[in-house]
């Protein structure tokens, strides 16, 4: 996959998977493009992935809440991506969405409406261009839910199975969905939480991973394969016992 005249498009360009992996494909010559809803934020990361690759670097504000303006967004776009990657999440706190309807909401719409609405939109222009790669960043979480986590689990698996329906229905118009599962991933959204090393990827790892997946158009990947394992272990487990379970 030649990246000369390649253009990327990152939904969540502040994040740490979002910046590594920009960095990851401007450095291969793609010309990037950075949305998000912090403009100092992605200016930043910008001027930072130029000067350490002297790729093209460009910024756009973006509200993955407002549905109303994703046409307007990609309206303002120079050009429709060759390839759009949405690494855009909010793991919020459980607690709290069990009795905060509005936090819950959030949780939900960052996760899955927002990002399916999106990249949905995107897939349509790719399908009248004949064109086009989607990856959606999701999580081990949305493979089945657990107490621990299940408002954000939910909203994972919701756009896993967008993902999924996705890649099936477009098949055969030349456009390729990548589904990326990290598992767990040491950034700022984690941050205090007390992770495992051997299942616990860093940004550059889940950068690289994405990068070999799409060139070799995979279908779907575990960031640390033996997550593939353990998630069909836990997939396997009778209901009444892991109800039981404190997982």
């Amino acid at each position: 996959m030649s990246a000369a005249g390649k253009t990327i498009l990152i939904l969540g360009g502040t994040s740490d998977i979002g910046r590594a992996t920009a960095l990851r494909y401007a450095q291969d010559g793609w010309r990037v493009r950075l949305a998000g809803r912090d403009p100092a934020g992605l200016r930043r990361e910008a001027d930072d992935i130029a000067a350490r690759s002297a790729a093209e670097v460009t910024t756009y504000p973006l509200d993955i809440l407002d549905a109303g303006a994703f046409t307007a967004f990609a309206d303002a776009l120079p050009e429709l991506p060759d390839t759009v990657l949405c690494v855009i999440g909010q793991l919020g706190d459980q607690k709290r969405a069990q009795s905060d309807i509005e936090h819950a909401a959030e949780i939900m719409r960052s996760n899955f409406e927002g990002p399916a609405l999106l990249l949905g939109l995107f897939a349509e222009r790719f399908v009248a261009r004949e064109s086009g790669m989607i990856i959606g960043v999701g999580s081990v979480a949305g493979d089945r839910g657990r107490a621990s986590n299940y408002v954000y689990g939910a909203a994972k698996a919701g756009f896993g199975a967008f993902l999924s329906g996705l890649r099936n229905r477009l098949a055969g118009a030349g456009i390729h969905v990548l589904t990326v599962k990290p598992g767990f991933v040491r950034t700022r959204m984690t941050e205090g939480l007390k992770l495992p090393p051997p299942l616990t990827a860093t940004p550059q790892e889940v950068a690289d991973a994405i990068f070999r997946a799409a060139t070799r158009r995979r279908n779907a990947i575990y960031v640390k394969g033996r997550w593939r394992a353990i998630m069909t272990v836990i997939g396997l487990i009778p209901e009444p016992i892991f109800k039981k379970l404190k997982l």
